[in-house]
């Protein structure tokens, strides 16, 4: 008999484990989580990290969540024997920031910690991430429940090695590496990572496809935790995983 291959739920730059009860599709499957470092600010490091969480694994689908998608990028480039399938959510394969007001905040959050990095910098960040649907949700979702969630979840230095680990990475190239069954979802409005990230993700992974959640923004595994399970638990069963 055919034993399913765990689901392995990857943080996005927040770095806190996934709320696993609210996929509501997926309570069927295996699944697990996991924190990620605060004091890792390389991807490639990361993704040894993330190997290392699932050593024990015979065979696993990565779900990655924004940065935790990149991360999940890093590991599949590698081709790892264990992995089966990936889903990407709000996910790049290189550096989402154009904002020059968020560039001029990242190169200064590692000087100002404290208020500045709680009132500014993740204000700021809040803000970016948030889209027009997401009261709708749901979990109602705003702007200030992202800034309140990066506030109790993600430390100072965690930010500041977040940020320096995507500023020059670019795994575009590398994408024609990553050879498991791939679904990338994308929400309607996502200002922070733009239209043209999913289409660089999807142009560059042969397995990959695409489903677009209507009336969503970037912080849809928040707000739309149900219809967001049901989409991943849908390309499970097209792909027999």
């Amino acid at each position: 008999m055919k034993t399913e291959p765990t689901l392995v739920m990857v943080p996005c730059f927040a770095g806190a484990p996934w709320q696993l009860d609210s996929l509501t599709h997926l309570q069927h499957r295996a699944m697990r989580t996991l924190r990620l470092p605060d004091d890792v600010g390389d991807l490639e490091k990361l993704a040894n990290f993330i190997i290392d969480q699932v050593k024990d694994l015979e065979s696993y689908v990565l779900v990655g969540d924004s940065y935790g998608a990149v991360a999940s990028i890093a590991v599949a480039t590698r081709q790892p024997k264990g992995l089966k399938g990936l889903v990407l959510s709000g996910g790049f394969a290189k550096s989402p920031i154009t904002s020059p007001l968020l560039k001029t905040l990242a190169a200064l959050a590692p000087f100002f910690p404290g208020p500045f990095y709680r009132q500014t910098t993740l204000r700021f960040h809040a803000g970016q991430l948030a889209s027009s649907f997401d009261k709708e949700g749901e979990i109602p979702w705003s702007a200030a429940n992202s800034r309140a969630f990066f506030i109790k979840q993600t430390p100072h230095k965690a930010y500041v090695n977040r940020v320096h680990s995507i500023k020059k990475i670019d795994y575009t190239a590398l994408l024609q590496k990553i050879d498991v069954p791939t679904l990338i979802l994308t929400p309607e409005e996502d200002k922070l990572i733009g239209k043209e990230a999913a289409g660089i993700l999807l142009r560059g992974i042969k397995a990959a496809q695409e489903v677009v959640m209507p009336r969503t923004g970037h912080m849809f595994r928040f707000s739309h935790p149900a219809a967001y399970s049901l989409q991943v638990r849908k390309f499970l069963q097209r792909v027999a995983l």
